[in-house]
């Protein structure tokens, strides 16, 4: 198989031409390590090829497909994990045991070839850690961010790399870089998809794990290999009653969608950004579907005073424990200055106020479940605006505070953290391009109802929308 050829594929599609004999596994992965030679010293997204890919089930829905993991939450065993910390790759800890997730992708068939870039604690919406040299690029504009925390396995997968990667969403770290990279970028609902052995509800239960992709029906095909829960889960929800790729054969039956281009303490999104979401509920109104202009009702306030707290307690509780071990100080000679910022914030919160989120939690998801039983899903923005330019959340900026760095990350991306709280799922995808970028639009849905996400989003693949011009950094040119 030739790059060129390889480029084109889905993982669907590479999967099929294994299991025929067209091609083999080797020549799949013959074609993702070109991929990387020719792009990654342009984008820098993937931060660690494996001398040997990891060995994966020969008969899973994807056998023989080249993946590559996060650097971040997702366990390899025999494999070390950074977090994109430089105090990690000091101590080099080897994991002894791989995530569920991790071992369900290998039966799944996935072939994991290496590791890509994420910001120190997957807390930052760029991908620019000290430890991994080089600032990982957008393929479409490489003078901006690919967004992150899962920038690196976004900027990977939409320069041609491989077809899929895996990525987690604390804050809207899937959505985010799928948003920004022109792909499909599914948060699954809090409890779809296992997160253990190692966590039990990381970041108070908002962080979620599973992947992005290039089409629709591989999101629908990887979520039925992964979902369910593991031995032990300490969330569980409701199982679907058949697998989301036979549901997204079936039509999509009349629904009721509600639409917003601002939510209760967003900024003004940019012109570009509001008639991108004004024309796909357009789209679906014209598919049969009811379009009421609303949106759920709740405090701002509280709610990003909650979660910034959230994200201060998660990176103090790491941060610490990184510093039990000889050696290791929280100073800027180990972590990023902003990281100890955030980490002191957590620190220095009383028992009541971190306990408290839990309440915030309560009182927005109810807030947000009153509002989703009066509709199918829920139709807004990604972002406000562009990606941002490379440089400009900076982790390591001594001079940026922990709070003014959060309302920097959660004023572009304002619409994200929302379905982190509230354990919903959102899914995000491309309807267009403007100056070369993916303009993006993300659909929310009630708890448990992915294969409603996944059913509109491929209606737009159907219809044309969601199919963009290849990126500036692409494989497929070389």
């Amino acid at each position: 198989m030739q790059l060129s050829e390889y480029v084109q594929c889905d993982a669907t599609e590479l999967a099929t031409l294994v299991a025929s004999g067209e091609v083999t596994a080797a020549d799949l992965q013959a074609c993702a390590y070109k991929a990387i030679e020719a792009v990654n010293p342009a984008i820098a997204c993937v931060v660690e090829t494996f001398a040997k890919p990891e060995k994966a089930s020969i008969k899973g829905p994807f056998a023989g497909v080249p993946f590559l993991a996060k650097d971040a939450i997702l366990h390899i065993a025999g494999r070390t994990q950074k977090m994109g910390c430089r105090a990690l790759e000091r101590l080099g800890v080897v994991d002894e045991e791989s995530s569920t997730l991790y071992k369900r992708f290998q039966d799944a068939g996935l072939v994991t070839l290496g590791l890509t870039s994420t910001p120190e604690f997957a807390f930052n919406a760029a991908c620019e850690a000290v430890v991994y040299g080089p600032p990982t690029r957008n393929p479409f504009a490489p003078g901006r961010s690919p967004g992150g925390s899962s920038g690196g396995a976004a900027a990977a997968v939409a320069a041609g790399i491989v077809p899929m990667a895996h990525a987690n969403d604390g804050g809207g770290s899937t959505r985010i870089p799928a948003a920004n990279c022109g792909l499909i970028g599914l948060k699954p609902s809090r409890g779809r998809t296992p997160i253990g052995p190692h966590y039990g509800l990381p970041l108070f239960g908002m962080g979620i794990e599973f992947a992005v992709t290039r089409s629709v029906r591989d999101a629908a095909k990887l979520l039925d290999a992964v979902e369910g829960p593991d031995v032990g889960d300490m969330f569980e929800v409701a199982r679907p009653t058949r697998p989301y790729s036979e549901i997204i054969q079936a039509p999509t039956r009349p629904l009721k969608l509600a639409v917003a281009t601002e939510l209760p303490g967003t900024a003004p999104c940019a012109p570009f950004i509001k008639a991108a979401v004004a024309d796909t509920a357009r789209f679906f109104e014209e598919a049969g579907h009811t379009i009421v202009d609303a949106s759920p009702d709740f405090n701002p306030e509280v709610f990003h005073d909650a979660n910034f707290l959230a994200w201060s307690a998660f990176c103090a509780s790491g941060l610490d424990a990184i510093c039990q071990a000889p050696g290791i100080e929280a100073t800027e000679d180990f972590f990023e200055a902003v990281s100890l910022k955030v980490a002191e914030a957590g620190r220095s919160a009383s028992a009541d106020r971190i306990l408290g989120v839990f309440d915030v939690m309560n009182t927005v998801s109810r807030s947000f479940g009153r509002f989703m039983a009066d509709y199918d899903a829920l139709i807004l923005p990604m972002r406000c605006d562009h990606p941002q330019p490379i440089g400009l959340m900076d982790q390591n900026d001594p001079n940026q505070t922990a709070r003014g760095f959060y309302d920097q990350i959660f004023g572009l991306y304002a619409f994200t953290a929302f379905f982190n709280m509230t354990g919903q799922p959102a899914i995000t995808a491309p309807v267009g391009q403007h100056e070369g970028i993916p303009v993006p639009v993300q659909i929310a849905g009630p708890m448990g109802r992915e294969d409603t996400l996944l059913q509109l989003v491929r209606d737009l693949e159907e219809a044309g929308k969601t199919k963009l011009a290849p990126p500036q950094v692409w494989a497929g040119r070389v």
